[in-house]
């Protein structure tokens, strides 16, 4: 483009953020990180390549939803249903998680970012279970968006042990039975006390859910799109907050 001056004027790139309704945006969004493998087998290469270029995406997109007001992002790292993969896979995806962890820690400090992860953590390596819990401490007293990985997670699993612990407290006297209600369930949740989802996110043309999070989305509004998760990029975060604002959340009842 020409200005009056006979200069070349600088495009603008427009991404949808000017839309946005600042007061609209979701405080909680769930991400299922799908499609890496596919991605890959597309450009002809392992899928250790696709997964790679997966975490880079996370590194933006963490960084992107702290930019636009997002409080709580939730992540499907890896299932409790990814165990059956090829071993050279998952040894793959668990030594990646830790050099994710050691080469970002810095940068994830520096957005503020306070850092949780979520599942069943005690089949892990101690060495990966040390790392996760070293990066937890080390960003405990940060106050921006939380972050929460979720590794060798199933929402099934999650209900499961909820329901052990709540029963626990219940035969050790510390809760009646007539007590028990969906707030105090709530509080035995990965996710407390940010549990409810508003927004899911499932890239990689696959529209189920997958066993994530499965009481948290009771009225989530979930956004699918074609897209592999490394093709991820803030202007598609942009879109599905954008489809977000467009609905309307009744939770059941009548505007």
């Amino acid at each position: 483009m020409i200005n009056f001056l006979g200069k070349k004027k600088k495009e603008e790139r427009h991404t949808g953020i000017e839309l946005l309704d600042t007061n609209n945006i979701p405080r909680h969004v769930a991400i299922i990180m799908d499609g890496n493998g596919r991605w890959a087998k597309r450009r002809s290469m392992p899928r250790s390549y696709g997964h790679r270029a997966g975490a880079d995406t996370l590194k933006k997109i963490v960084a992107a939803a702290g930019e636009l007001g997002i409080k709580v992002l939730t992540v499907y790292a890896f299932s409790t249903e990814n165990w059956k993969r090829p071993d050279e896979e998952v040894s793959y995806i668990m030594k990646l998680m830790k050099e994710y962890l050691s080469k970002n820690l810095l940068e994830l400090n520096e957005h503020n970012v306070r850092l949780h992860f979520i599942g069943d953590l005690s089949r892990l390596s101690p060495s990966l279970r040390q790392a996760f819990d070293e990066a937890e401490r080390n960003m405990a007293g940060n106050t921006g968006l939380i972050l929460n990985v979720a590794v060798n997670y199933g929402g099934r699993l999650e209900l499961t042990q909820a329901m052990q612990k709540l029963a626990s407290d219940v035969k050790a006297g510390r809760l009646e039975p007539e007590d028990i209600t969906e707030d105090s369930l709530d509080s035995y949740l990965y996710t407390a006390p940010e549990n409810d989802v508003d927004l899911l996110i499932r890239p990689g043309a696959d529209k189920r859910v997958s066993n994530f999070l499965l009481w948290q989305m009771a009225y989530a509004e979930f956004w699918y799109t074609d897209l592999c998760w490394p093709d991820f990029t803030k202007e598609t975060l942009i879109e599905a907050i954008l489809a977000f604002q467009g609905r309307e959340r009744r939770f059941g009842g009548l505007k």
